[in-house]
């Protein structure tokens, strides 16, 4: 009978402890779902194709996209070697190089643009130099550019690295081996078998810059058609359209959709698999 009594107890207290982790992680999944699903509901419904071939919203659009895809062929560009010498090599200052890197994605947004303005501003930091080269990036499309790539840039390079760091040393010492030459190396071995991760960060990075908007408001300014992105013309449109916000809304939720299944399409497919 005690070991009934026993199983008994364990069999309601098994129960008790899935309802534990259960409806938590319900409530949980129900705040992040039901706002998504609400807004794309309501985009539905309304019939907001009129109010997306608007000239201004048409415009957004077409910035956002030029902008974020010029940011992150700038950031795979330049972050591809940083990323695998933090991931390959030691050396002094690597602690204080990384800190740099992950302070952008701590920090604020309206931070970030109050940031970029007294560095690169007019009457910033180094103002003065760009200006004698005839540079003036504030309220201008490559201060969108800017922006973007600050902000984005550290997820890139947290998901390179990653995947430069599972290199096999024993891969290396067998190309060394066979007389392979350091960019021979990088070019048929390392880069292939960090591809998977490279391509991951690259769509996390357009992600994260298509939705970039404090530190775009607060550095290149609203202009349409010059500065105005998709998530600044959604700031605005609640003021002259709640539709035309709702209708950028809808695109870049599909779009942030499509993404990041595009990432889990790369993660689950065999062809990356060695």
């Amino acid at each position: 009978m005690p070991k009934l009594r026993q199983v008994v107890h364990n069999v309601y207290a098994n129960k008790y402890l899935e309802w534990f982790f259960v409806l938590p992680s319900v409530a949980l999944l129900a705040l992040l779902a039901l706002p998504v699903f609400s807004l794309l509901w309501r985009a539905g419904v309304e019939g907001l194709f009129p109010f997306i071939t608007q000239s201004n919203v048409i415009s957004a659009m077409q910035l956002s996209l030029w902008t974020s895809a010029l940011s992150v062929c700038i950031i795979v560009i330049t972050g591809t070697p940083l990323a695998f010498v933090l991931a390959q090599r030691k050396f002094a200052g690597k602690n204080w190089i990384e800190l740099i890197i992950d302070i952008p994605v701590v920090l604020p947004p309206s931070v970030a643009g109050i940031a970029l303005l007294i560095a690169f501003g007019r009457e910033g930091v180094f103002g003065s130099w760009l200006s004698a080269l005839r540079i003036s990036l504030p309220f201008t499309s490559a201060a969108v550019v800017v922006a973007q790539i600050f902000v984005s840039a550290p997820l890139f390079i947290r998901a390179a690295r990653i995947g430069f760091s599972e290199i096999d040393p024993q891969l290396r010492e067998a190309a060394y081996v066979e007389g392979s030459n350091e960019w021979q190396l990088f070019r048929h071995i390392i880069l292939p078998i960090a591809a998977r991760s490279i391509l991951s960060g690259a769509v996390l990075a357009w992600t994260r810059a298509l939705g970039e908007f404090g530190a775009t408001i607060l550095f290149a300014g609203n202009l349409q058609g010059v500065t105005q992105t998709m998530p600044i013309a959604i700031y605005v449109g609640f003021e002259e359209s709640v539709q035309i916000a709702i209708a950028l809304s809808f695109i870049l939720v599909l779009v942030s959709i499509l993404l990041l299944l595009a990432i889990r399409t790369l993660d689950n497919s065999k062809v990356w698999r060695i």
